[in-house]
């Protein structure tokens, strides 16, 4: 068996050693024969060796490198032939381990029958059947909001009577309610030439195509030529039209007058899935968007999933690119288009604005997996900071700590204990500064930690897997001494965040790391951090009001704990204490101590 393995490896190596150096397609078999991978080259022997020459960094790509047992190729003019073989033969032989295209729906689009009185409606079917089809929409709301506003602006029929002039001439039956309600001029019995009926589906495919500004022209132009005629009824409706097509005009997303036609692709990703949007611009307005959602099945590069994404939609919606605005240039050549990766102006606002469609496409299907499995989110958040902090487990019981204290005095740490990314409020604890004299933020942090995990080791509770303390390279030493001087430094980790810029300090490491602002880590160790601080400061200024109370009435001989309790009860402050009056005092807690604490308070201002 091992013999026959070693041949067939023989075999393939054969067939890799004199592979073309050429475009084209190749294909990887299993053992039993089954497609497992397609894809394109721009030179087959190099892409092809690259399988099989080095240990790759994914698993999934090991695991289909051990998986093939033989391999065929065919070779095409172009890399733009070898993209178009390569989305068909995905298509037809849906490989275990090629980018799968996820949701796979069929989009509405609005429909301009080819017919001698066109019809115009919404439909799931796009058959190459002469009609014109507009679209995809995105949902189908939108899609019927478009076909009312048509329909209320032009009388367009709305039967499905093939309506030829063979029929015209023998049919002799009656209008539908929709002629006498003025929603159709009659097609069905020759009430309005085709010429005529032409020009109204000419102005809908102007909307549907996003050419209103010259519908908008049109339709002023007509109107005041009516008016001028003394044609007042026929210029209203005019004017009704018009003001139609200004609203509609004035909903759509409007992105540059100086951009006439381009096509625009965003793109979004997290760990698994891509998120590619696709608008199309004219005129300066997007009159067509959809996104795709992709599964990463061998770690495909973002620039490798927009080449499929390209292709999806050139031959899926019959689009034939010219300038293609991108966020970066995909793994592809086509010919006679040319990509254009924009810094600034008007492009770049508009890929802007197709980078925001892919995230939100991102973000909801987050959001709609989460209120199917809740737990998933959290999941994911916990790997993610397993996978930026370098931890060995997931960090599901995570401690943050922070000094404070106002020039010196009253010094406290708080320490705040997130269980599962969410605060775990009965566990934070307070700390109180004992050996540390001064403002020695670095010596507070050693001696807090000292004592917060002597005790739980002592009391044999469970250790976090992750301790955060506020501050930076020098927070950060103090706590490792700490965790050193315990025997606890291989058992938890520990990072330090400085405020500033929002560093993530490491031990031993003097560069900091800058994690993504819309990382899921970063938004838990700040949730940590700004928690740990508020928790702190809310202490600090309970101990600081609660000493200068206990310096002024606790110093005042006679005077006990009762007595200052009833006058605080009463009157809430030491200030109000001082301004009432002796025999207000005196009502509280009789005349003799009312003499000793009114004379006291006055005599020390």
């Amino acid at each position: 068996m091992a013999k026959h393995d070693m041949n067939k490896s023989q075999e393939l190596r054969d067939k890799i050693a004199i592979l073309p150096d050429t475009p084209g397609v190749y294909m990887y078999f299993d053992s039993e024969g089954k497609v497992i991978y397609v894809g394109k080259a721009k030179n087959l022997k190099r892409r092809v060796s690259s399988y099989f020459n080095r240990t790759h960094d994914s698993l999934r790509t090991n695991l289909l490198v051990r998986a093939i047992a033989d391999m065929k190729y065919i070779v095409v003019p172009t890399e733009q032939d070898a993209l178009n073989l390569e989305n068909s033969m995905i298509k037809e032989y849906q490989p275990r381990y090629n980018v799968l295209l996820k949701d796979d729906k069929s989009y509405p689009w609005i429909c301009v029958t080819r017919e001698l009185y066109p019809r115009v409606f919404m439909t799931r079917q796009h058959v190459k059947d002469g009609s014109k089809y507009y679209g995809p929409y995105t949902d189908t709301q939108s899609a019927r909001a478009v076909l009312h506003l048509v329909k209320r602006i032009f009388p367009i029929r709305s039967c499905r009577v093939p309506i030829t002039p063979e029929y015209l001439d023998r049919h002799k039956g009656r209008v539908c309610l929709d002629y006498h309600i003025k929603r159709c001029k009659g097609c069905c019995v020759g009430g309005i030439t085709p010429e005529k009926y032409g020009e109204y589906i000419d102005n809908v495919r102007k909307i549907l195509s996003g050419e209103t500004g010259e519908l908008m022209d049109y339709l002023r132009a007509e109107m005041e030529q009516l008016a001028m005629q003394l044609r007042f009824e026929e210029a209203q409706e005019l004017k009704e039209q018009y003001l139609l097509v200004e609203r509609y005009r004035a909903k759509s997303v409007i992105v540059s007058q100086t951009i006439n036609e381009v096509d625009v692709f965003g793109i979004d990703d997290d760990k698994d899935d891509v998120y590619v949007n696709y608008m199309h611009v004219r005129r300066g307005a997007v009159v067509r968007s959809v996104t795709l959602r992709y599964k990463r099945r061998l770690d495909e590069t973002r620039a490798e999933v927009l080449a499929y994404a390209m292709q999806e939609i050139k031959n899926t919606l019959e689009v034939e690119f010219g300038e293609v605005i991108v966020a970066e240039a995909p793994d592809l050549e086509l010919s006679g288009v040319t990509f254009t990766v924009p810094q600034r102006g008007d492009r770049a606002k508009l890929l802007d604005v197709s980078q925001r469609n892919a995230t939100q496409a991102k973000n909801d299907v987050l959001k709609q997996m989460e209120r199917n499995n809740p737990e998933e989110r959290l999941e994911r958040t916990l790997r993610r900071m397993q996978q930026d902090f370098h931890l060995s487990e997931l960090p599901r019981h995570i401690e943050c700590f922070d000094n404070s204290n106002i020039q010196g005095t009253n010094p406290v740490a708080s320490c705040v204990v997130f269980k599962n990314a969410r605060p775990s409020k009965r566990d934070y604890r307070h700390f109180n500064i004992k050996t540390v004299e001064g403002p020695d933020d670095f010596a507070s942090m050693k001696e807090v930690l000292t004592r917060r995990y002597t005790r739980l080791v002592d009391e044999g509770q469970p250790l976090p897997q992750l301790i955060v303390v506020d501050g930076g390279k020098g927070q950060l030493s103090a706590a490792v001494e700490a965790l050193d001087a315990m025997g606890l430094r291989g058992r938890i980790a520990v990072v330090g965040i400085a405020k500033r810029l929002e560093e993530i300090y490491f031990p031993g490491d003097s560069a900091p790391l800058y994690i993504d602002k819309n990382s899921e880590s970063l938004r838990v160790v700040q949730h940590l951090r700004d928690e740990a601080h508020r928790f702190g400061i809310t202490h600090h200024r309970d101990r600081r009001s609660k000493s200068q109370i206990v310096s002024e009435l606790d110093s005042i001989k006679g005077i006990g704990e009762v007595t200052k309790t009833a006058l605080l009860k009463h009157f809430k402050s030491v200030k109000k204490i001082r301004e009432a009056s002796l025999d207000a005092v005196a009502e509280v807690i009789g005349p003799a101590k009312a003499r000793l604490v009114t004379d006291a308070l006055r005599s020390a201002q």
